[in-house]
């Protein structure tokens, strides 16, 4: 018979109700998942422009990253987190997000590993050569910090490791990771689209040719369809995402400045590389050489719009290199590759998603640009020289005798220019209160319409792609230096912010804080932290064994 005022039955089967509570808890979490990021940036959430991209997949996505074997404790701390975000993926996906960690080394033989090298350089995974100590040696080793996406059989190939190179190793690591949720669903997103945009390139002004767009161009079609627009054509122009003026030389006729007013009146967005003056380098030799506007008629609509591209050059002593004629040896020329201000390089950004850490971009020749008043327009600057800068005006003179006697910081105190602006709002045409162009039907104008966004850089070279021997080059990429510069990735992010619907240029916003040790407190302090930890659980169990002695005899002692 069993009696159930037995103290064992009575424990037994309170055991047996908190095992199967547990089991019912674990059950109901399995099949109802609770997530709560209790981090104060929000480090392990992801937005929910990323969540309702990935409840949209139909298919799985497979990511293989090359992130694996042996790391020095930075790139574990990457790696860590990558594994993080896709875990994050893979739960809002249902399951459709499935990754692997590949080591590229780990190749059978040299010949199939130089292969998958170059495999990896092809899908735009470029190598970084890593050096650290590890075990009282220095061990230099190639890494690969990317990963191929993969979604319908079709691949994408994706950058980790992304940064602003003038900070140090652990920001740049830092930055890479406050980037990896943009990277990763921006590239699943490329690869997602049912239909992509169509971008268009306006033609008939003296732009840029076709090979000298060549890397703009290819990176337009990786998520886009491009077309050459031709203004003076009867053509609808809001079948077109993006119009993209690309260094306009030749006038553009009133006829054609209302048909791009009323694009931007009627929602359509516009990329504007414009070069406000034009210098022939043959001639900068000896005293140099003049600069003279372009006409471009394109000033009033920018004044009308909120900004005005200044006729001057701005100098910078951040700067790019261009090749000068030293002298010769024989009858071969001496080429050194000297500092150039007219060149400069951008590393001060505004406060904007579209250039959050992003490195370093080079600009040729480029002006500066004020804001005037435009109601309704909100004006961003995007990219601003150093605080060591210069305006040569009135008209600029460029002459390769300014580099003689090297860079005086003394003559460059203009403080930051800037030379990108991005506008936002509902813009007002500027054939308001005006005489419409001739042929013009004016049932269809509209003196102000839908929101809209412009982004203007003041310098027309800034998507123009290098040549090595006579082969184009990525945008970018300068073949003399052997450096790839953060042009691309400006012209990515500034695209997909102006295409971007659903707010996923957004996540570039996320920042997550770097708690660094106070080094010289943690020496101070060690031997108290190493007692407190190896001495202090010892104590507390003692005194758990004392406490409890001392309960057990106060209570069976009154029996």
């Amino acid at each position: 018979m069993v009696n159930w005022k037995s103290q064992k039955l009575e424990h037994l089967l309170l055991f047996t109700m908190v095992i199967a509570g547990a089991l019912f808890i674990n059950a109901l979490i399995d099949k109802y998942p609770l997530r709560i990021d209790l981090t104060e940036e929000n480090r392990f959430s992801i937005s929910d422009a990323t969540q309702a991209q990935l409840e949209q997949l139909t298919d799985v996505v497979y990511v293989e990253v090359y992130l694996e074997g042996e790391l020095p404790s930075s790139f574990k701390r990457l790696q860590k987190s990558i594994k993080e975000t896709l875990e994050q993926f893979n739960y809002y996906a249902d399951g459709k997000v499935q990754y692997r960690f590949v080591n590229p080394d780990q190749a059978q033989s040299t010949k199939s590993q130089n292969e998958f090298y170059t495999y990896l350089g092809q899908m735009g995974i470029q190598p970084t050569n890593l050096s650290y100590s590890e075990e009282g040696g220095r061990t230099e080793k190639l890494i690969f910090p990317g990963a191929i996406i993969s979604y319908f059989g079709e691949e994408v190939g994706v950058m980790l490791l992304k940064g602003n190179r003038s900070t140090g190793p652990e920001d740049i690591l830092n930055q890479s990771i406050e980037n990896l949720e943009y990277e990763f669903i921006s590239a699943i997103q490329k690869i997602a689209e049912d239909e992509k945009p169509k971008i268009g390139i306006i033609r008939g002004h003296g732009e840029l040719d076709t090979l000298q767009l060549a890397g703009f161009t290819s990176l337009l079609m990786e998520s886009n369809e491009v077309f050459n627009v031709d203004l003076t054509a009867n053509q609808n122009l809001d079948a077109y995402k993006v119009l993209v003026l690309a260094k306009p030389t030749q006038p553009f006729s009133e006829f054609e400045k209302y048909k791009l007013d009323q694009y931007v009146i009627r929602g359509g967005k516009l990329m504007m590389f414009i070069d406000a003056l034009s210098v022939n380098m043959d001639s900068a030799s000896g005293e140099g050489t003049i600069a003279f506007p372009y006409e471009t008629n394109l000033t009033d609509l920018l004044f009308r719009y909120g900004v005005r591209i200044n006729l001057n050059y701005v100098k910078d002593i951040n700067c790019g290199f261009f090749p000068v004629v030293a002298g010769n040896m024989g009858d071969q020329s001496q080429i050194r590759m000297l500092p150039w201000p007219f060149f400069p390089l951008i590393n001060n950004y505004g406060d904007h998603q579209i250039v959050r850490n992003l490195d370093a971009s080079i600009t040729k020749f480029v002006s500066s640009i004020d804001t005037v008043k435009a109601e309704g327009i909100a004006k961003t600057p995007l990219m601003l020289t150093s605080q060591y800068s210069q305006i040569a005006s009135n008209p600029p003179r460029v002459s390769f005798n300014d580099l003689r006697g090297g860079l005086n910081p003394d003559f460059y105190q203009k403080g930051p220019q800037p030379v990108s602006y991005l506008l936002e709002g509902k813009f007002t045409s500027l054939f308001k209160n005006r005489i419409l162009p001739a042929g013009v039907d004016r049932a269809g104008f509209m003196e102000e319409g839908d929101p809209s966004a412009i982004i203007l850089v003041a310098d027309g070279d800034f998507i123009r792609n290098d040549f090595d021997q006579d082969r184009p080059q990525d945008l970018g990429f300068d073949p003399l230096q052997k450096v790839t510069y953060a042009n691309k990735d400006f012209v990515r992010n500034g695209l997909n912010y102006l295409l971007d619907e659903d707010g996923i240029i957004n996540t570039r916003l996320k920042e997550i804080k770097i708690r660094p040790l106070d080094k010289v407190r943690v020496e101070e302090e060690k031997l108290f932290w190493q007692l407190l930890n190896i001495v202090g659980p010892l104590l507390v169990l003692i005194a758990f064994g004392i406490a409890r002695a001392y309960w057990r005899k106060q209570k069976y002692a009154r029996h």
